[in-house]
């Protein structure tokens, strides 16, 4: 497996391996999100022009269950280290490919705990709320990709490795090559659940 960066303690950490490699976004509500050479956040909404932006829930599965709970996946992120790791199983995924607006590097997004501040680039900042769901998509995409995204701890409790998700504190543009500061919530910490 692929190590990155993880919670350390108290402090906040910067590193300049702790980089946005990619960025993606999809107007339509497709799986995959089309690579752009920068997108825009927007405060309280998202990734300008995506499809899951706005202030609700906007993924359809979540609308048809209640249409106005907040939108706490505004923003969803994945490790290229997944990738590295998805490559050794048979698995060639691409940025944007399973749905992620920005893709990282150099941070165990996994291990974060809720309320972790990431912030991208000059302005941009997203509050980590939770892990994605890895859902039957992936396996329509790439067969047996939803297996490859998810371990089993030695406890029987799941790990998901499908990336997180957040909402945007602080509008701003965001693209490849642009630094990221993790700046970690009081303790104690909580860490992700599903959202």
């Amino acid at each position: 497996m692929v190590r990155c960066a993880r919670v350390e303690g108290k402090q906040d950490m910067a590193d300049s391996r702790m980089m946005v490699v990619s960025v993606s976004k999809s107007s339509k509500h497709n799986f995959s999100k089309d690579v752009q050479p920068v997108i825009e956040l927007v405060r309280g909404l998202g990734v300008d022009g995506d499809a899951h932006s706005g202030r609700t829930v906007q993924h359809r599965s979540r609308v048809a269950v209640d249409p106005d709970q907040p939108n706490l996946r505004q923003v969803h992120l994945i490790h290229e280290e997944l990738f590295i790791e998805l490559k050794e199983y048979g698995f060639d995924i691409r940025p944007g490919e399973i749905g992620e607006n920005i893709t990282t590097r150099g941070i165990d997004l996994l291990s974060l705990p809720v309320g972790t501040i990431l912030r991208l680039g000059e302005k941009a900042r997203v509050e980590v709320t939770g892990l994605r769901n890895p859902c039957a998509q992936l396996d329509v995409f790439r067969k047996g990709l939803m297996s490859a995204v998810l371990e089993m701890k030695p406890d029987g409790s799941v790990i998901r490795k499908s990336g997180v998700m957040g909402i945007v504190l602080e509008g701003g543009k965001v693209k490849p090559g642009d630094p990221i500061q993790v700046v970690y919530p009081p303790e104690p910490y909580e860490p992700l659940g599903v959202v």
